[in-house]
């Protein structure tokens, strides 16, 4: 993703975060993984919390769409 992003989640693991960030494309929006775990590398860094980060135009987009599916979970 070139340009701006903000964070729409914060999770506990880069495999959480890539399942967000899956769920978010496959609907058509924008966005991506930061993680500040050396690439994956040092993974107890994760800890720290993973980002899922979108570009400012899909914001409201991708928070209904974590919302929805954070009430089908539970």
């Amino acid at each position: 993703m070139d340009g701006a992003t903000v964070p729409v989640a914060v999770v506990a693991s880069r495999t959480e975060a890539e399942l967000i960030v899956g769920l978010l494309r496959s609907h058509g929006l924008r966005a991506a993984v930061s993680a500040d775990d050396a690439g994956g590398q040092d993974p107890q860094l994760q800890l720290q919390g993973v980002r899922v980060l979108v570009a400012p135009s899909d914001e409201a987009s991708a928070r209904r769409l974590l919302t929805a599916a954070d009430d089908t979970i539970q």
